[in-house]
Protein backbone atom coordinates (compact mmCIF):
# COMPACT_ATOMS: atom_id res chain seq x y z
CA UNK A 1 0.00 0.00 0.00
CA UNK A 2 1.19 3.54 -0.71
CA UNK A 3 1.19 6.18 2.00
CA UNK A 4 -2.20 7.56 0.97
CA UNK A 5 -3.82 4.14 1.13
CA UNK A 6 -2.22 3.45 4.51
CA UNK A 7 -3.63 6.68 5.92
CA UNK A 8 -7.08 5.89 4.48
CA UNK A 9 -6.91 2.38 5.96
CA UNK A 10 -5.89 3.72 9.38
CA UNK A 11 -8.72 6.25 9.24
CA UNK A 12 -11.27 3.54 8.35
CA UNK A 13 -10.01 1.33 11.19
CA UNK A 14 -10.35 4.13 13.76
CA UNK A 15 -13.76 5.10 12.39
CA UNK A 16 -14.90 1.46 12.50
CA UNK A 17 -13.76 1.00 16.11
CA UNK A 18 -15.46 4.24 17.12
CA UNK A 19 -18.76 3.29 15.45
CA UNK A 20 -18.72 -0.23 16.86
CA UNK A 21 -17.95 1.03 20.40
CA UNK A 22 -20.85 3.46 20.10
CA UNK A 23 -23.33 0.85 18.86
CA UNK A 24 -22.31 -1.72 21.50
CA UNK A 25 -23.20 0.70 24.28
CA UNK A 26 -26.40 1.96 22.64
CA UNK A 27 -28.75 -0.50 24.42
CA UNK A 28 -28.97 -3.72 26.42
CA UNK A 29 -30.19 -5.64 23.36
CA UNK A 30 -26.98 -7.61 22.82
CA UNK A 31 -28.11 -9.40 19.66
CA UNK A 32 -29.20 -6.21 17.90
CA UNK A 33 -26.00 -4.45 18.96
CA UNK A 34 -23.75 -7.26 17.68
CA UNK A 35 -25.69 -7.45 14.42
CA UNK A 36 -25.23 -3.71 13.86
CA UNK A 37 -21.54 -4.00 14.76
CA UNK A 38 -21.03 -6.70 12.10
CA UNK A 39 -22.82 -4.51 9.56
CA UNK A 40 -20.47 -1.59 10.34
CA UNK A 41 -17.50 -3.94 10.03
CA UNK A 42 -18.65 -5.08 6.60
CA UNK A 43 -19.38 -1.59 5.30
CA UNK A 44 -16.22 0.11 6.57
CA UNK A 45 -13.62 -2.63 5.96
CA UNK A 46 -15.19 -4.21 2.86
CA UNK A 47 -15.96 -7.58 4.44
CA UNK A 48 -18.67 -9.76 2.85
CA UNK A 49 -19.91 -11.80 5.79
CA UNK A 50 -19.52 -11.86 9.54
CA UNK A 51 -20.59 -14.17 12.35
CA UNK A 52 -20.47 -14.29 16.14
CA UNK A 53 -20.44 -17.93 17.26
CA UNK A 54 -20.85 -18.46 21.02
CA UNK A 55 -20.32 -21.44 23.27
CA UNK A 56 -23.50 -22.95 24.74
CA UNK A 57 -22.70 -24.37 28.21
CA UNK A 58 -25.88 -26.47 28.16
CA UNK A 59 -25.23 -28.32 24.89
CA UNK A 60 -21.41 -28.03 25.12
CA UNK A 61 -21.12 -26.90 21.52
CA UNK A 62 -20.80 -23.69 19.50
CA UNK A 63 -23.57 -22.11 17.50
CA UNK A 64 -23.89 -18.97 15.42
CA UNK A 65 -25.71 -16.43 17.56
CA UNK A 66 -25.55 -13.35 15.34
CA UNK A 67 -24.60 -13.02 11.68
CA UNK A 68 -24.37 -10.52 8.84
CA UNK A 69 -24.77 -11.75 5.26
CA UNK A 70 -26.43 -15.08 6.20
CA UNK A 71 -30.05 -16.16 6.01
CA UNK A 72 -31.94 -17.46 9.06
CA UNK A 73 -31.74 -20.99 7.68
CA UNK A 74 -27.98 -20.71 7.17
CA UNK A 75 -27.57 -19.40 10.72
CA UNK A 76 -29.44 -22.42 12.13
CA UNK A 77 -27.02 -24.78 10.37
CA UNK A 78 -24.02 -23.10 11.98
CA UNK A 79 -23.28 -25.48 14.88
CA UNK A 80 -19.82 -26.84 15.72
CA UNK A 81 -18.31 -29.16 18.26
CA UNK A 82 -15.24 -27.96 20.12
CA UNK A 83 -12.27 -28.56 17.84
CA UNK A 84 -14.45 -29.10 14.76
CA UNK A 85 -13.52 -27.11 11.66
CA UNK A 86 -11.85 -23.71 11.76
CA UNK A 87 -14.35 -22.22 14.20
CA UNK A 88 -14.11 -25.16 16.62
CA UNK A 89 -10.30 -25.16 16.39
CA UNK A 90 -10.01 -21.43 17.17
CA UNK A 91 -12.29 -21.85 20.19
CA UNK A 92 -10.30 -24.86 21.39
CA UNK A 93 -6.85 -23.28 21.01
CA UNK A 94 -7.71 -19.65 21.74
CA UNK A 95 -5.53 -18.63 18.78
CA UNK A 96 -6.64 -16.77 15.60
CA UNK A 97 -6.61 -18.49 12.22
CA UNK A 98 -6.47 -17.14 8.66
CA UNK A 99 -7.56 -19.22 5.67
CA UNK A 100 -6.38 -17.22 2.62
CA UNK A 101 -8.46 -19.30 0.19
CA UNK A 102 -11.19 -21.51 1.67
CA UNK A 103 -11.49 -23.46 -1.59
CA UNK A 104 -8.10 -25.00 -0.89
CA UNK A 105 -8.57 -25.64 2.85
CA UNK A 106 -10.15 -29.01 3.85
CA UNK A 107 -10.52 -27.81 7.47
CA UNK A 108 -13.09 -25.26 6.29
CA UNK A 109 -16.44 -27.12 6.51
CA UNK A 110 -18.91 -24.53 5.11
CA UNK A 111 -21.59 -25.91 7.43
CA UNK A 112 -23.89 -22.99 6.76
CA UNK A 113 -23.81 -23.60 3.00
CA UNK A 114 -23.45 -19.85 2.44
CA UNK A 115 -20.36 -20.12 0.21
CA UNK A 116 -21.55 -21.71 -3.02
CA UNK A 117 -18.32 -20.73 -4.76
CA UNK A 118 -15.45 -21.25 -2.33
CA UNK A 119 -12.61 -19.98 -4.47
CA UNK A 120 -11.24 -16.49 -3.92
CA UNK A 121 -12.78 -16.14 -0.44
CA UNK A 122 -10.56 -15.56 2.58
CA UNK A 123 -11.76 -16.55 6.07
CA UNK A 124 -10.48 -14.82 9.21
CA UNK A 125 -11.34 -16.17 12.64
CA UNK A 126 -10.40 -14.84 16.11
CA UNK A 127 -11.42 -15.96 19.61
CA UNK A 128 -13.80 -13.84 21.64
CA UNK A 129 -12.14 -13.94 25.03
CA UNK A 130 -11.82 -11.99 28.22
CA UNK A 131 -8.66 -12.82 30.10
CA UNK A 132 -8.33 -16.59 29.97
CA UNK A 133 -12.05 -17.20 29.42
CA UNK A 134 -13.05 -17.93 25.81
CA UNK A 135 -16.69 -17.06 25.14
CA UNK A 136 -16.89 -17.74 21.43
CA UNK A 137 -15.48 -16.89 18.01
CA UNK A 138 -15.68 -13.87 15.66
CA UNK A 139 -15.25 -14.74 11.98
CA UNK A 140 -15.45 -12.75 8.72
CA UNK A 141 -15.19 -13.36 4.96
CA UNK A 142 -13.42 -11.13 2.53
CA UNK A 143 -12.50 -11.31 -1.15
CA UNK A 144 -9.16 -13.08 -1.61
CA UNK A 145 -6.35 -10.80 -2.74
CA UNK A 146 -2.69 -11.86 -2.69
CA UNK A 147 -1.70 -8.29 -1.94
CA UNK A 148 -3.68 -8.11 1.32
CA UNK A 149 -1.79 -8.04 4.61
CA UNK A 150 -4.04 -10.14 6.85
CA UNK A 151 -2.21 -9.00 9.96
CA UNK A 152 -3.97 -5.62 9.72
CA UNK A 153 -7.39 -7.29 9.57
CA UNK A 154 -6.52 -9.60 12.46
CA UNK A 155 -5.43 -6.66 14.60
CA UNK A 156 -8.77 -4.91 14.10
CA UNK A 157 -10.75 -8.12 14.60
CA UNK A 158 -8.93 -8.93 17.85
CA UNK A 159 -9.72 -5.45 19.20
CA UNK A 160 -13.36 -5.85 18.20
CA UNK A 161 -13.47 -9.37 19.70
CA UNK A 162 -12.32 -7.91 23.02
CA UNK A 163 -15.10 -5.31 22.88
CA UNK A 164 -17.60 -8.06 22.04
CA UNK A 165 -16.31 -10.18 24.94
CA UNK A 166 -16.80 -7.35 27.41
CA UNK A 167 -20.36 -6.78 26.27
CA UNK A 168 -21.21 -10.51 26.22
CA UNK A 169 -19.78 -10.94 29.73
CA UNK A 170 -21.81 -8.02 31.08
CA UNK A 171 -24.92 -9.40 29.35
CA UNK A 172 -24.35 -12.87 30.83
CA UNK A 173 -23.96 -11.40 34.32
CA UNK A 174 -27.11 -9.31 33.91
CA UNK A 175 -28.99 -12.31 32.54
CA UNK A 176 -27.95 -14.50 35.49
CA UNK A 177 -28.97 -11.78 37.93
CA UNK A 178 -32.29 -11.41 36.14
CA UNK A 179 -32.90 -15.17 36.38
CA UNK A 180 -32.05 -15.14 40.09
CA UNK A 181 -34.33 -12.16 40.67
CA UNK A 182 -37.20 -13.77 38.74
CA UNK A 183 -36.71 -17.02 40.66
CA UNK A 184 -36.70 -15.12 43.96
CA UNK A 185 -39.86 -13.22 42.96
CA UNK A 186 -41.60 -16.46 42.01
CA UNK A 187 -40.60 -18.05 45.32
CA UNK A 188 -41.79 -15.00 47.28
CA UNK A 189 -45.14 -15.00 45.49
CA UNK A 190 -45.45 -18.74 46.07
CA UNK A 191 -44.63 -18.37 49.77
CA UNK A 192 -47.35 -15.80 50.34
CA UNK A 193 -50.15 -17.48 48.40
CA UNK A 194 -53.11 -17.92 50.74
CA UNK A 195 -53.09 -21.71 50.38
CA UNK A 196 -49.42 -21.82 51.45
CA UNK A 197 -49.94 -19.99 54.74
CA UNK A 198 -49.62 -22.20 57.82
CA UNK A 199 -52.67 -22.29 60.08
CA UNK A 200 -55.39 -24.61 61.35
CA UNK A 201 -57.55 -22.55 63.70
CA UNK A 202 -60.98 -21.17 62.89
CA UNK A 203 -59.98 -17.53 63.61
CA UNK A 204 -57.22 -17.77 61.01
CA UNK A 205 -59.61 -19.35 58.52
CA UNK A 206 -61.91 -16.35 58.92
CA UNK A 207 -58.99 -13.95 58.50
CA UNK A 208 -57.90 -15.63 55.26
CA UNK A 209 -61.48 -15.47 53.95
CA UNK A 210 -61.48 -11.71 54.54
CA UNK A 211 -58.08 -11.37 52.87
CA UNK A 212 -59.28 -13.28 49.81
CA UNK A 213 -62.25 -10.91 49.47
CA UNK A 214 -60.24 -7.70 49.77
CA UNK A 215 -57.01 -8.66 47.95
CA UNK A 216 -58.23 -7.44 44.55
CA UNK A 217 -59.43 -4.10 45.91
CA UNK A 218 -57.54 -0.92 46.79
CA UNK A 219 -59.26 -0.56 50.18
CA UNK A 220 -56.94 0.47 53.06
CA UNK A 221 -56.45 -2.28 55.63
CA UNK A 222 -55.65 -1.96 59.34
CA UNK A 223 -54.15 -5.10 60.89
CA UNK A 224 -54.15 -5.28 64.68
CA UNK A 225 -52.66 -7.82 67.02
CA UNK A 226 -49.88 -8.43 69.49
CA UNK A 227 -46.23 -8.38 68.42
CA UNK A 228 -45.20 -11.56 66.66
CA UNK A 229 -48.66 -12.67 65.55
CA UNK A 230 -47.86 -12.32 61.84
CA UNK A 231 -49.23 -8.90 60.85
CA UNK A 232 -46.61 -8.30 58.16
CA UNK A 233 -47.11 -11.82 56.80
CA UNK A 234 -50.82 -11.12 56.32
CA UNK A 235 -50.00 -7.76 54.70
CA UNK A 236 -47.65 -9.48 52.22
CA UNK A 237 -50.22 -12.19 51.54
CA UNK A 238 -52.79 -9.52 50.62
CA UNK A 239 -50.27 -7.82 48.33
CA UNK A 240 -48.98 -10.94 46.57
CA UNK A 241 -52.51 -12.22 45.95
CA UNK A 242 -53.60 -8.94 44.36
CA UNK A 243 -53.17 -7.47 40.90
CA UNK A 244 -50.31 -5.43 42.42
CA UNK A 245 -48.20 -8.58 43.03
CA UNK A 246 -45.67 -7.62 40.34
CA UNK A 247 -45.26 -4.14 41.83
CA UNK A 248 -43.26 -3.14 44.92
CA UNK A 249 -44.17 -4.06 48.48
CA UNK A 250 -42.51 -1.34 50.58
CA UNK A 251 -42.50 -1.62 54.37
CA UNK A 252 -41.54 0.99 56.94
CA UNK A 253 -41.58 0.69 60.73
CA UNK A 254 -42.89 3.98 62.08
CA UNK A 255 -41.52 3.20 65.56
CA UNK A 256 -37.98 2.42 64.43
CA UNK A 257 -37.14 5.78 62.80
CA UNK A 258 -36.64 9.03 64.76
CA UNK A 259 -39.35 11.63 64.26
CA UNK A 260 -36.84 14.05 62.72
CA UNK A 261 -36.06 11.56 59.92
CA UNK A 262 -39.42 9.87 59.45
CA UNK A 263 -40.96 12.57 57.25
CA UNK A 264 -38.00 12.42 54.85
CA UNK A 265 -38.19 8.61 54.78
CA UNK A 266 -41.89 8.66 53.96
CA UNK A 267 -42.09 11.51 51.48
CA UNK A 268 -38.51 11.92 50.25
CA UNK A 269 -36.59 15.16 49.93
CA UNK A 270 -35.08 17.51 47.38
CA UNK A 271 -31.41 18.41 47.14
CA UNK A 272 -30.51 21.15 49.61
CA UNK A 273 -33.75 20.85 51.58
CA UNK A 274 -31.71 20.41 54.77
CA UNK A 275 -28.10 20.14 55.88
CA UNK A 276 -26.65 16.95 54.41
CA UNK A 277 -29.20 16.65 51.60
CA UNK A 278 -26.57 16.53 48.87
CA UNK A 279 -28.88 14.78 46.39
CA UNK A 280 -32.60 14.31 45.94
CA UNK A 281 -34.10 11.09 47.29
CA UNK A 282 -37.53 9.50 46.74
CA UNK A 283 -39.47 8.45 49.82
CA UNK A 284 -41.37 5.27 50.56
CA UNK A 285 -44.56 6.61 48.96
CA UNK A 286 -42.79 7.07 45.62
CA UNK A 287 -40.97 3.75 45.85
CA UNK A 288 -44.27 1.97 46.45
CA UNK A 289 -45.98 3.56 43.44
CA UNK A 290 -48.16 0.97 41.72
CA UNK A 291 -47.81 -1.41 44.66
CA UNK A 292 -48.40 -1.53 48.40
CA UNK A 293 -47.06 0.60 51.24
CA UNK A 294 -47.02 -1.20 54.59
CA UNK A 295 -46.97 1.18 57.56
CA UNK A 296 -45.94 -0.97 60.50
CA UNK A 297 -46.52 0.29 64.05
CA UNK A 298 -48.77 3.08 62.78
CA UNK A 299 -49.74 3.81 66.39
CA UNK A 300 -46.28 5.31 66.91
CA UNK A 301 -46.61 7.84 64.09
CA UNK A 302 -46.11 11.36 65.48
CA UNK A 303 -49.15 13.65 65.45
CA UNK A 304 -47.36 16.14 63.18
CA UNK A 305 -47.02 13.47 60.49
CA UNK A 306 -50.50 12.08 61.01
CA UNK A 307 -51.96 15.27 59.54
CA UNK A 308 -49.74 15.02 56.45
CA UNK A 309 -50.52 11.32 56.03
CA UNK A 310 -54.23 12.12 56.19
CA UNK A 311 -53.85 14.61 53.32
CA UNK A 312 -52.01 12.03 51.25
CA UNK A 313 -54.72 9.43 51.85
CA UNK A 314 -57.35 11.90 50.66
CA UNK A 315 -55.72 12.77 47.33
CA UNK A 316 -52.74 10.38 47.02
CA UNK A 317 -50.68 13.46 46.19
CA UNK A 318 -47.80 14.95 48.17
CA UNK A 319 -44.61 16.98 47.86
CA UNK A 320 -41.10 15.97 48.80
CA UNK A 321 -39.45 17.69 51.73
CA UNK A 322 -38.22 21.03 50.36
CA UNK A 323 -40.09 20.51 47.10
CA UNK A 324 -42.98 22.33 45.45
CA UNK A 325 -43.91 19.89 42.69
CA UNK A 326 -46.96 17.69 43.52
CA UNK A 327 -46.28 13.97 43.12
CA UNK A 328 -49.22 11.67 42.34
CA UNK A 329 -49.00 8.02 43.37
CA UNK A 330 -51.14 4.93 42.96
CA UNK A 331 -50.65 2.85 46.09
CA UNK A 332 -52.52 0.67 48.51
CA UNK A 333 -52.04 1.42 52.21
CA UNK A 334 -51.87 -1.43 54.69
CA UNK A 335 -51.09 -0.40 58.26
CA UNK A 336 -50.50 -2.44 61.40
CA UNK A 337 -50.18 -1.87 65.11
CA UNK A 338 -50.05 -3.78 68.39
CA UNK A 339 -51.52 -0.79 70.23
CA UNK A 340 -55.15 0.00 71.00
CA UNK A 341 -55.80 2.93 68.65
CA UNK A 342 -59.15 3.75 70.31
CA UNK A 343 -57.31 4.35 73.59
CA UNK A 344 -54.75 6.51 71.77
CA UNK A 345 -57.59 8.52 70.24
CA UNK A 346 -59.14 9.05 73.68
CA UNK A 347 -55.75 10.19 74.96
CA UNK A 348 -55.36 12.65 72.05
CA UNK A 349 -52.35 10.78 70.67
CA UNK A 350 -53.94 9.54 67.46
CA UNK A 351 -56.23 11.39 65.05
CA UNK A 352 -59.71 9.95 64.80
CA UNK A 353 -60.14 11.08 61.17
CA UNK A 354 -56.91 9.27 60.22
CA UNK A 355 -58.10 6.16 62.05
CA UNK A 356 -61.27 6.09 59.96
CA UNK A 357 -59.23 6.51 56.76
CA UNK A 358 -56.92 3.61 57.67
CA UNK A 359 -59.57 1.35 59.16
CA UNK A 360 -61.70 0.68 56.07
CA UNK A 361 -61.06 -3.04 56.53
CA UNK A 362 -60.04 -4.20 59.98
CA UNK A 363 -58.24 -7.47 60.62
CA UNK A 364 -57.52 -8.61 64.15
CA UNK A 365 -55.04 -11.47 64.56
CA UNK A 366 -55.58 -13.26 67.90
CA UNK A 367 -52.52 -14.13 69.99
CA UNK A 368 -51.19 -17.66 69.65
CA UNK A 369 -52.48 -18.66 73.10
CA UNK A 370 -56.05 -18.12 71.80
CA UNK A 371 -55.61 -20.32 68.73
CA UNK A 372 -53.85 -23.37 70.10
CA UNK A 373 -54.58 -25.48 67.01
CA UNK A 374 -52.05 -23.36 65.19
CA UNK A 375 -49.32 -24.34 67.65
CA UNK A 376 -49.46 -27.85 66.20
CA UNK A 377 -49.14 -27.00 62.52
CA UNK A 378 -46.64 -24.20 63.13
CA UNK A 379 -44.46 -26.47 65.26
CA UNK A 380 -44.46 -29.12 62.53
CA UNK A 381 -43.74 -26.50 59.87
CA UNK A 382 -40.87 -24.84 61.75
CA UNK A 383 -39.32 -28.17 62.76
CA UNK A 384 -39.36 -29.29 59.13
CA UNK A 385 -37.73 -26.05 57.97
CA UNK A 386 -35.15 -26.02 60.76
CA UNK A 387 -34.26 -29.68 60.31
CA UNK A 388 -33.48 -28.97 56.65
CA UNK A 389 -31.60 -25.79 57.49
CA UNK A 390 -29.36 -27.40 60.12
CA UNK A 391 -29.30 -30.87 58.49
CA UNK A 392 -30.85 -32.58 61.50
CA UNK A 393 -33.84 -34.85 61.99
CA UNK A 394 -35.33 -33.52 65.23
CA UNK A 395 -38.81 -34.45 66.47
CA UNK A 396 -40.82 -33.19 69.40
CA UNK A 397 -42.02 -35.41 72.24
CA UNK A 398 -45.72 -35.42 73.09
CA UNK A 399 -45.05 -34.22 76.65
CA UNK A 400 -43.23 -31.21 75.22
CA UNK A 401 -46.25 -30.46 73.02
CA UNK A 402 -48.48 -30.49 76.09
CA UNK A 403 -46.24 -27.86 77.68
CA UNK A 404 -46.34 -25.81 74.47
CA UNK A 405 -50.15 -25.84 74.71
CA UNK A 406 -50.06 -24.52 78.29
CA UNK A 407 -47.38 -21.89 77.67
CA UNK A 408 -48.85 -18.36 77.04
CA UNK A 409 -46.43 -17.45 74.21
CA UNK A 410 -46.12 -13.71 74.92
CA UNK A 411 -43.98 -13.38 71.79
CA UNK A 412 -46.49 -15.40 69.75
CA UNK A 413 -45.42 -17.05 66.48
CA UNK A 414 -42.09 -15.24 66.43
CA UNK A 415 -41.25 -16.61 69.88
CA UNK A 416 -42.33 -20.13 68.89
CA UNK A 417 -40.04 -20.07 65.86
CA UNK A 418 -37.09 -18.70 67.86
CA UNK A 419 -37.55 -21.23 70.67
CA UNK A 420 -37.68 -24.12 68.20
CA UNK A 421 -34.61 -22.86 66.34
CA UNK A 422 -32.66 -22.72 69.59
CA UNK A 423 -33.82 -26.21 70.56
CA UNK A 424 -32.90 -27.69 67.17
CA UNK A 425 -29.45 -26.07 67.19
CA UNK A 426 -28.63 -27.24 70.71
CA UNK A 427 -30.23 -30.68 70.46
CA UNK A 428 -27.99 -33.75 70.26
CA UNK A 429 -30.91 -36.15 70.47
CA UNK A 430 -33.70 -37.19 68.15
CA UNK A 431 -36.52 -35.92 70.37
CA UNK A 432 -37.03 -32.58 72.11
CA UNK A 433 -38.16 -33.45 75.64
CA UNK A 434 -39.31 -31.14 78.46
CA UNK A 435 -35.79 -31.24 79.94
CA UNK A 436 -34.52 -29.35 76.89
CA UNK A 437 -36.93 -26.43 77.31
CA UNK A 438 -35.79 -22.98 78.55
CA UNK A 439 -36.39 -22.05 82.20
CA UNK A 440 -39.50 -19.99 81.39
CA UNK A 441 -41.39 -23.15 80.40
CA UNK A 442 -40.90 -24.94 83.73
CA UNK A 443 -43.95 -23.27 85.30
CA UNK A 444 -46.14 -24.77 82.56
CA UNK A 445 -45.22 -28.33 83.44
CA UNK A 446 -47.85 -30.16 85.44
CA UNK A 447 -47.09 -31.53 88.87
CA UNK A 448 -47.02 -34.96 87.30
CA UNK A 449 -43.59 -36.51 87.17
CA UNK A 450 -42.54 -36.62 83.55
CA UNK A 451 -40.63 -39.72 82.64
CA UNK A 452 -40.72 -40.97 79.10
CA UNK A 453 -39.00 -44.18 78.16
CA UNK A 454 -37.21 -44.57 74.88
CA UNK A 455 -39.93 -46.97 73.74
CA UNK A 456 -42.64 -44.41 74.50
CA UNK A 457 -40.69 -41.64 72.83
CA UNK A 458 -40.11 -43.68 69.71
CA UNK A 459 -43.80 -44.32 69.10
CA UNK A 460 -45.18 -42.93 65.88
CA UNK A 461 -47.16 -40.13 67.52
CA UNK A 462 -49.50 -38.07 65.40
CA UNK A 463 -49.02 -34.51 66.57
CA UNK A 464 -52.45 -33.48 65.39
CA UNK A 465 -54.20 -36.31 67.21
CA UNK A 466 -52.26 -35.62 70.40
CA UNK A 467 -53.15 -31.92 70.45
CA UNK A 468 -56.78 -32.48 69.52
CA UNK A 469 -57.23 -35.15 72.21
CA UNK A 470 -55.51 -32.96 74.78
CA UNK A 471 -57.72 -29.98 73.87
CA UNK A 472 -60.87 -32.11 73.89
CA UNK A 473 -60.14 -33.35 77.42
CA UNK A 474 -59.44 -29.81 78.63
CA UNK A 475 -62.77 -28.60 77.21
CA UNK A 476 -64.68 -31.50 78.82
CA UNK A 477 -62.99 -30.83 82.19
CA UNK A 478 -63.83 -27.10 81.96
CA UNK A 479 -67.46 -27.80 81.05
CA UNK A 480 -67.82 -30.19 83.97
CA UNK A 481 -66.20 -27.69 86.35
CA UNK A 482 -68.63 -24.98 85.19
CA UNK A 483 -71.65 -27.33 85.23
CA UNK A 484 -71.78 -27.09 81.43
CA UNK A 485 -72.20 -23.30 81.44
CA UNK A 486 -70.50 -22.52 78.14
CA UNK A 487 -69.93 -18.82 78.87
CA UNK A 488 -68.08 -19.59 82.12
CA UNK A 489 -66.20 -22.51 80.54
CA UNK A 490 -65.02 -20.27 77.70
CA UNK A 491 -63.65 -17.73 80.19
CA UNK A 492 -61.91 -20.51 82.10
CA UNK A 493 -60.30 -21.78 78.89
CA UNK A 494 -59.27 -18.29 77.74
CA UNK A 495 -61.36 -18.25 74.58
CA UNK A 496 -64.57 -16.69 73.29
CA UNK A 497 -67.89 -18.53 73.47
CA UNK A 498 -68.01 -18.73 69.67
CA UNK A 499 -64.59 -20.41 69.64
CA UNK A 500 -65.75 -22.85 72.32
CA UNK A 501 -68.93 -23.66 70.35
CA UNK A 502 -66.85 -24.38 67.27
CA UNK A 503 -64.64 -26.82 69.21
CA UNK A 504 -67.64 -28.55 70.87
CA UNK A 505 -69.06 -29.24 67.41
CA UNK A 506 -65.65 -30.23 66.06
CA UNK A 507 -65.00 -32.84 68.77
CA UNK A 508 -68.60 -34.01 69.01
CA UNK A 509 -68.88 -33.17 72.70
CA UNK A 510 -72.42 -33.55 74.02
Amino acid sequence: MNEGNLKERAYQEILTLFKVSKVLSSSLNIFENLRNALKILAENLHLTRGTVTLFDPNTKDLKITVAYGLTEEQIKRGRYKIGEGVVGRVFETGEPMVIPNIGKEPLFLNKTGARIEKDNISFLCVPIKLGDEILGVLSVDRIFDQGIDFSEDLRVLEILATLFAQMIKVYNLLYEEKKKREFFEREVKKKYQFHNLIYSSEPMRQIIKICEKIASTKAPVLIQGESGTGKELIAKAIHFNSDRADKPFIAINCAAIPESLLEAELFGYEKGSFTGALTSKPGKFELANGGTLFLDEIGDLPLSLQAKLLRVLQEYTFERLGGTKPIKVDIRIISATHKNLQELINQGRFREDLYFRLNVVNIYIPPLRERKEDILVLTEHFLDQLSQKYKKNVKIAKETLKIFLEYPWPGNVRELENVLESLVILSDEEFITPEHLPEGFKSCQTSQSISITKEQTSQNISLKQEIEEEEKQRIISALKACKFNQTQAAKLLGMTRRQLNYRIRKYGIS
